[in-house]
């Protein structure tokens, strides 16, 4: 008999199906019952849920349910036994082998967590269809379908606690003035403010190593997808934070009631000509496989990559290829170079199983025109001081509004003025990163990741070529690589009450293996030259609403300072991170 149920909607029939055994214990075994019960309930509460939610209408239920108590009826009648006999019944084996008999009905044995995974399974898939179909909005306009608004808004108190020990901000700025060999891998510890007293000039640090630091941090990103056609698609993204943080959306309260700036985090343009090749440009979402030790989990890039992938017969090893070229500093011909990012990255993404996934890529970054030189920009005074050509000097600095901390520096300009920071090394790093996940624990599942960083353009000979006669036989020091390891275990994905994650993570990166700017800005305060831990809780206490808690403990690896003194050289500097969250995404 043809089915009444809407032909495109092959998920209303298995929520009949589900709701007619729910409806009707008679159908089943008897030592079955508890668990029809359980699935009848469950049922229920969707239909509910899907009511609540305005995905249907209460009619729309009722007739659903209906349907499905008619369907029960109807099966258990088909099977109504014949009239009683007085002759000795057959065995079970005899009646289910008789040619006519009634067949015997055998309900497999499912436990808690596969029946509990099985319910998610079907509810999202409703979900889905119902988003999809635009369930109970009648008459909806067709660009609908192709237009997607998401967000998300977090609170976070966050509280920073330097250690005791810590080498003091005083001390970075003394080493400023009293010879540091022109070298460092912490510039923003030597900030100071020039102040006159009683005609003496005094130099006070600006800096702090050693005080605590609370503040209650909002982040708010608001963003639009829309696909034009099956080959092109737009995006947009706005989000909270400032200018010249590239790493953080985070917006610090405390600011007189004064409002929020607000900018373009994405707008690009996104081409797929085929499933096997996806095109973007403009302000895009990191097209890398990677972890937040090389790119942070808040960066965007900007200019164009490209992807190609290929599949195998069943789809279950996926190769792909992604290549990008992103500029960093325009070119000005005749006062600086410009600056861009190049990279390329193969991998593969495998299925050994169906509850295993793997994933492995092999990546290659070049930073090109972003290694420091002498600075030759600047006129010798008939007295023997120097001044700066504003036309060109400056040109070859790392600046503080890119650096965060741990690649080392070296000063590109004169020692009688203000230093000019530039990077000591090129940075040519080779990545190797790999994940999986493991869904033998339903409904829970364990993810695994690993990443290892090799700085190639690591070179002392070559920095002294760059850095000039003052350098001449100086050894910058430093080291070229760094670690990541991750695990996280439970709910793969937090969309309602009760769903929880927790992740543990350790990182070992040294001070040139990766360039600071684009990396992680939370373990450590930001930046490389760090290794510690993370631990993280995340609980959902609401529909796409979670409350974490994370705990992150980070310290330097070789001194900050990088002093050819000895006492300098034991320079430290070690901080202890408490963020709670509350964050909803919409």
């Amino acid at each position: 008999m043809k089915s009444h149920l809407h032909p495109a909607r092959p998920t209303l029939v298995a929520l009949a199906v589900l709701t007619a055994l729910a409806v009707s214990p008679l159908a089943a075994r008897a030592d079955q019952a508890a668990s029809i019960e359980a699935a009848r309930q469950t049922t229920l509460s969707l239909i509910e849920v899907l009511v609540e939610s305005g995905v249907l209408t209460r009619d729309k239920a009722d007739a659903i349910l209906k349907q499905a108590e008619q369907r029960a009826a109807q099966a258990v009648a088909s099977r109504a036994p014949a009239a009683p006999s007085t002759a000795t019944p057959p065995s079970a084996e005899t009646v289910a082998g008789a040619p006519g008999a009634r067949p015997v009905i055998r309900v497999p044995y499912l436990s808690d967590a596969a029946r509990a995974q099985l319910r998610n399974e079907v509810r999202e898939e409703v979900l889905a269809q119902a988003r999809q179909e635009r369930w109970g909005v009648p008459n909806a306009p067709s660009w609908i379908d192709r237009v997607r608004i998401e967000g998300d808004i977090r609170y976070r108190f966050q509280k920073d606690r330097p250690s005791s020990d810590n080498t003091s901000a005083d001390t970075y700025v003394a080493s400023l003035f009293n010879g540091t060999g022109g070298l460092t891998r912490a510039a923003d510890f030597m900030a100071y403010r020039a102040v006159q007293i009683d005609g003496t000039d005094y130099a006070i640090a600006s800096g702090n190593t050693q005080d605590a630091r609370s503040r209650e941090r909002l982040r708010a990103r608001l963003g639009v997808s829309a696909k034009v056609s099956d080959e092109v698609g737009v995006g947009i993204r706005l989000a909270t934070g400032n200018a010249t943080d590239r790493v953080s959306t985070n917006q610090t309260l405390g600011q007189d009631f004064n409002k929020y700036q607000v900018f373009f985090d994405r707008a690009f343009l996104r081409l797929d000509p085929s499933e096997y090749f996806t095109l973007q440009a403009g302000r895009i979402p990191n097209p890398w496989f990677s972890t937040e030790m090389v790119w942070s989990e808040n960066l965007n890039f900007e200019g164009v990559a490209a992807t190609a992938r290929w599949f195998s017969e069943d789809r279950a090893t996926v190769p792909f290829a992604t290549v990008g070229w992103f500029p960093l500093r325009e070119q000005r011909p005749g006062e600086r170079p410009g600056r861009a990012l190049v990279g390329a990255q193969v991998g593969a993404q495998f299925e050994p199983t169906s509850r295993t996934r793997v994933k492995l890529g092999l990546a290659y970054y070049r930073y090109q025109n972003l290694e420091g030189r002498e600075d030759t920009g600047y006129y010798t005074e008939t007295g023997g001081g120097s001044v700066a050509d504003p036309l060109v000097y400056g040109r070859y600095e790392y600046g503080s509004s890119l650096r965060q901390r741990g690649n080392t520096l070296f000063q590109t300009n004169p020692a009688d003025l203000t230093p000019v920071w530039g990077l000591a090394y090129k940075f040519e790093p080779v990545v190797l990163t790999g994940s999986a996940e493991f869904q033998h624990f339903a409904p829970f599942s364990l993810q695994v990741s690993a990443e290892y960083a090799r700085n190639l353009g690591f070179d002392e000979a070559d920095f002294r070529r760059r850095a000039g006669a003052a350098f001449a036989s100086t050894s910058p020091g430093g080291r070229d690589d760094g670690y990541m390891l991750k695990a996280t275990f439970g709910w793969p994905a937090l969309q309602e009450l009760g769903q929880w994650q927790f992740a543990l993570s350790y990182r070992h990166v040294g001070s040139d293996a990766v360039l600071d700017a684009f990396t992680d800005s939370d373990l450590g305060l930001g930046g490389t030259n760090l290794e510690g831990y993370t631990a993280a809780f995340n609980l959902g206490v609401a529909r796409q609403t979670t409350l974490g808690i994370r705990y992150l403990a980070g310290r330097t690896i070789d001194s900050p300072l990088n002093n050819l003194t000895d006492a300098y050289r034991k320079a430290k500097y070690q901080v202890n991170t408490l963020q709670v969250d509350l964050n909803v995404r919409f």
